[in-house]
């Protein structure tokens, strides 16, 4: 099977509907599918429930599909960065379901295992133990958290092969790895694919068997935030 698409459009076609759940890894500005947002963008598809680590930021990445009002709803773990996100859901414009960051891992990493739920102690005492199920394990608390599957994945490698296996760089493994998992289609935008065979198999992330779909993309590689300080004088 060809899973080589010409581009982000073509890529998309087929899978995108209104009210679906999608998943788009990266961290930040780090690792993110931004070809495929960008599609996404275009296709005008509403009411999207987003699982992904933050929404971008004003204008950029999950960002313009914000701005959009395409997203119905985050599953998120820290949103700090973008100010359209801020002013939809205090107006209650935008759904949110906070998640501790490494239950938000867990909870991707579980669906693509095919694991319905499970427990963790992370939460208990506060406001996002609110209405779980509590037990208790050795004389301590757990509350159960559950599985997260998305009707699309979508995420970004820095070198794919022709048969869709995937190798990460650096802070491009937060979240794509588990998210490439946990979709039902999970469509990869890379740097650079190569021929089957290429990649050290020590070293692919992702095997090909979790992509039905891959691109090659151009990348801006946008800075989230620019901190400079004057050289000193010699």
């Amino acid at each position: 099977m060809d899973k080589i698409y010409s581009d982000a459009d073509k890529a998309l076609e087929g899978l995108l509907f209104d009210g679906m759940t999608m998943m788009a890894g990266g961290f930040g500005l780090c690792g993110i599918p931004e070809n495929l947002i960008s599609a996404v963008h275009s296709s005008g598809v509403r009411d999207i429930t987003v699982v992904s680590n933050n929404c971008g930021v004003d204008g950029f990445g999950l960002g313009i599909l914000l701005d959009a009002k395409q997203i119905r709803k985050m599953i998120s773990s820290y949103v700090g960065e973008n100010k359209e996100f801020e002013r939809q859901y205090l107006e209650g414009e935008l759904e949110l379901e906070f998640n501790p960051q490494g239950t938000l891992a867990e909870r991707i990493r579980a669906g693509g295992a095919g694991i319905p739920g499970f427990y963790t102690k992370t939460g208990v005492g506060t406001l996002i133990a609110e209405g779980k199920d509590h037990r208790e394990f050795d004389g301590e608390t757990f509350i159960m958290e559950t599985g997260l599957v998305a009707d699309v994945s979508l995420v970004k490698a820095w070198k794919a092969d022709t048969e869709g296996n995937l190798v990460y760089r650096k802070t491009a493994r937060n979240f794509n790895p588990m998210m490439a998992t946990a979709g039902k289609v999970t469509i990869a935008e890379v740097e650079e694919i190569v021929e089957a065979g290429t990649l050290d198999p020590d070293h692919i992330h992702t095997p090909g068997i979790y992509v039905q779909r891959l691109i090659k993309g151009e990348h801006e590689k946008r800075i989230e935030q620019r901190t400079t300080r004057s050289r000193e004088e010699v």
